[in-house]
Protein backbone atom coordinates (compact mmCIF):
# COMPACT_ATOMS: atom_id res chain seq x y z
CA UNK A 1 0.00 0.00 0.00
CA UNK A 2 1.18 3.33 -0.85
CA UNK A 3 1.73 6.16 1.84
CA UNK A 4 2.05 9.54 1.15
CA UNK A 5 2.90 11.57 4.09
CA UNK A 6 3.25 15.83 3.77
CA UNK A 7 4.94 17.95 5.95
CA UNK A 8 6.39 21.37 6.11
CA UNK A 9 3.27 24.09 6.10
CA UNK A 10 2.47 26.39 8.18
CA UNK A 11 2.30 30.63 8.74
CA UNK A 12 3.93 32.62 6.66
CA UNK A 13 4.24 36.29 5.61
CA UNK A 14 3.34 37.59 2.41
CA UNK A 15 6.56 37.88 -0.09
CA UNK A 16 7.81 34.83 2.30
CA UNK A 17 9.44 30.95 1.54
CA UNK A 18 8.42 27.84 2.63
CA UNK A 19 9.63 23.70 1.41
CA UNK A 20 7.23 21.01 1.58
CA UNK A 21 8.53 17.61 1.87
CA UNK A 22 5.94 14.55 0.95
CA UNK A 23 7.47 11.28 2.12
CA UNK A 24 6.65 8.25 0.49
CA UNK A 25 6.38 4.53 1.17
CA UNK A 26 4.87 1.11 -0.61
CA UNK A 27 6.51 1.40 -3.87
CA UNK A 28 9.94 1.93 -5.35
CA UNK A 29 9.71 5.98 -5.58
CA UNK A 30 11.64 6.65 -8.44
CA UNK A 31 9.11 4.24 -10.58
CA UNK A 32 6.33 7.30 -10.53
CA UNK A 33 5.42 10.27 -11.33
CA UNK A 34 4.49 12.56 -8.59
CA UNK A 35 2.41 15.75 -8.03
CA UNK A 36 1.34 18.73 -5.81
CA UNK A 37 -1.81 20.14 -5.79
CA UNK A 38 -3.62 22.35 -4.02
CA UNK A 39 -7.02 23.21 -2.92
CA UNK A 40 -9.07 25.95 -0.79
CA UNK A 41 -12.82 25.42 0.98
CA UNK A 42 -15.53 25.11 -1.71
CA UNK A 43 -13.12 25.27 -4.95
CA UNK A 44 -12.06 22.46 -6.86
CA UNK A 45 -8.18 20.72 -6.51
CA UNK A 46 -6.15 22.84 -8.57
CA UNK A 47 -3.07 21.54 -9.91
CA UNK A 48 0.54 23.33 -8.77
CA UNK A 49 3.15 20.76 -10.27
CA UNK A 50 4.48 17.20 -11.60
CA UNK A 51 7.66 16.04 -11.99
CA UNK A 52 8.75 13.07 -13.98
CA UNK A 53 9.76 9.31 -12.49
CA UNK A 54 13.48 11.10 -12.98
CA UNK A 55 13.40 14.53 -12.19
CA UNK A 56 14.03 15.35 -15.31
CA UNK A 57 10.56 16.96 -16.78
CA UNK A 58 8.80 19.14 -14.20
CA UNK A 59 5.44 21.30 -15.08
CA UNK A 60 3.85 24.12 -13.36
CA UNK A 61 0.49 25.73 -12.86
CA UNK A 62 0.22 29.44 -14.37
CA UNK A 63 0.05 30.66 -10.72
CA UNK A 64 3.06 28.96 -9.12
CA UNK A 65 5.91 29.49 -12.56
CA UNK A 66 8.69 31.31 -11.64
CA UNK A 67 7.77 30.96 -7.77
CA UNK A 68 7.57 27.46 -6.63
CA UNK A 69 9.86 24.81 -7.53
CA UNK A 70 9.18 21.02 -7.70
CA UNK A 71 12.22 18.47 -7.15
CA UNK A 72 12.92 14.91 -5.96
CA UNK A 73 14.83 12.92 -3.98
CA UNK A 74 14.82 9.03 -5.59
CA UNK A 75 17.04 7.92 -2.70
CA UNK A 76 15.62 9.18 0.18
CA UNK A 77 12.02 8.62 -1.22
CA UNK A 78 11.13 12.74 -0.81
CA UNK A 79 9.14 14.96 -2.88
CA UNK A 80 9.79 18.96 -2.61
CA UNK A 81 7.81 21.74 -2.88
CA UNK A 82 9.91 25.48 -2.89
CA UNK A 83 7.69 28.14 -2.22
CA UNK A 84 9.03 31.52 -2.74
CA UNK A 85 7.44 34.89 -2.80
CA UNK A 86 4.67 33.59 -1.32
CA UNK A 87 0.90 35.31 -1.94
CA UNK A 88 -2.53 35.14 0.58
CA UNK A 89 -3.97 33.41 -2.78
CA UNK A 90 -1.40 30.70 -2.05
CA UNK A 91 -3.35 29.79 1.23
CA UNK A 92 -4.74 26.45 0.81
CA UNK A 93 -4.40 22.48 1.76
CA UNK A 94 -1.78 21.24 -0.03
CA UNK A 95 -1.47 17.77 -1.40
CA UNK A 96 1.37 15.48 -2.93
CA UNK A 97 -0.31 12.71 -5.06
CA UNK A 98 1.21 10.04 -7.28
CA UNK A 99 0.68 9.04 -10.43
CA UNK A 100 1.94 5.54 -12.17
CA UNK A 101 0.21 6.42 -15.73
CA UNK A 102 3.11 8.04 -16.85
CA UNK A 103 1.14 8.63 -19.85
CA UNK A 104 -1.98 10.30 -18.59
CA UNK A 105 -2.49 14.37 -18.35
CA UNK A 106 -0.09 15.69 -15.30
CA UNK A 107 -2.87 18.06 -14.69
CA UNK A 108 -5.47 16.66 -13.44
CA UNK A 109 -6.65 14.89 -10.34
CA UNK A 110 -7.88 12.01 -11.68
CA UNK A 111 -4.65 10.89 -13.22
CA UNK A 112 -3.37 10.73 -9.83
CA UNK A 113 -3.61 6.97 -8.21
CA UNK A 114 -2.54 7.94 -4.69
CA UNK A 115 -3.01 11.23 -2.28
CA UNK A 116 -1.31 12.44 1.07
CA UNK A 117 -3.44 13.97 3.41
CA UNK A 118 -2.74 17.18 3.10
CA UNK A 119 -0.83 20.03 4.72
CA UNK A 120 -2.21 23.56 5.40
CA UNK A 121 -0.04 26.69 4.16
CA UNK A 122 -1.91 30.05 5.41
CA UNK A 123 0.52 32.80 3.95
CA UNK A 124 -0.96 36.22 5.69
CA UNK A 125 -0.90 40.00 4.07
Amino acid sequence: QVQLVESGGGLVQAGGSLRLSCAASGRTFGSTAMGWFRQTPGKEREFVASISRSGGSTFYGDSVKGRFTISRDNAKSLLYLQMNSLKPEDTAVYYCAERSNYYSYYGAPGSYDYWGQGTQVTVSS
